[in-house]
């Protein structure tokens, strides 16, 4: 896992009650054979505030390497005995995030397949700011602002700016940053989150063109693992 660049962050909304029957096809069809067309497939969730919502991610050493093993498995045996099945749980399987390792990542697909109680992603909106620059403002300002809150940052990943290399599935247009925490817990990442709310002044001296990435809160998942 150690040469993944690329990675999907899915998130599906499913017709009521049918979380359990997705999980259960997921995880009886569609690990294995995915990862035998040459994907990773990394962790699979159910988001702690929405039984209507399974989230998981896989991946990919590159986007060709994307594009090649999305086109084996959804044009293999396996996706045409149970994609319909599959299909019949979702209302919606377009929320795809394409992200990158914001900096460095060696080992990134390690950390994300990892199987915490509760993991945390935190995705802020970049509008037009520069990974880059938003990277090193995160690393100098929030990655402490979020230790001194009780938490680490285990990952941190941007938009892929790259062509859709399978535009059979689509994915999200926005650009993004996200960063991942790991929790014992439901209550641990209460505490964490409320620790966090009440630190003020930290936005007050950063430059005007980083300003429109903090300008809107952040979506913040909170997803316990399969």
């Amino acid at each position: 896992m150690s040469d993944l660049s690329i990675f999907e962050l899915r998130q599906y909304t499913l017709l009521g009650g049918e979380r359990e029957t997705l999980i259960d096809l997921f995880e009886r069809a569609f690990i294995e054979s995915q990862n035998a067309c040459g994907m990773t497939v990394l962790g699979r969730y159910r988001d702690e505030e929405d039984p209507d919502r399974f989230v998981w991610m896989r991946g990919f050493s590159d986007m060709e390497a994307r594009r090649q093993a999305l086109s084996a498995f959804y044009g293999g045996p396996v996706w045409n005995e149970h994609g319909a099945a599959a299909n019949a749980t979702m209302r919606d399987s377009d929320n795809v995030l394409l992200l990158r390792p914001a900096a460095g990542g060696q080992g990134l697909g390690m950390a994300l397949s990892a199987r915490p109680p509760l993991m945390r992603i935190t995705i802020h909106d970049l509008a037009s700011v520069g990974a880059a620059d938003f990277n090193a403002f995160f690393e100098a300002v929030m990655v402490p602002l979020v230790a001194a809150s009780g938490g680490e940052v285990v990952a941190a990943l941007a938009t892929a700016e790259v062509e859709n290399s399978f535009p059979r599935l689509p994915v999200r247009g926005d650009r993004v940053f996200a960063w991942i925490a790991f929790f014992d817990g439901v209550d641990e990442e209460r505490s964490f989150t409320q620790r966090l709310n009440v630190q003020s002044g930290w936005r007050d001296d950063i430059p005007e063109n980083l300003f429109p990435a903090l300008a809107r809160k952040p979506e913040v998942l909170r997803l316990t693992a399969l």
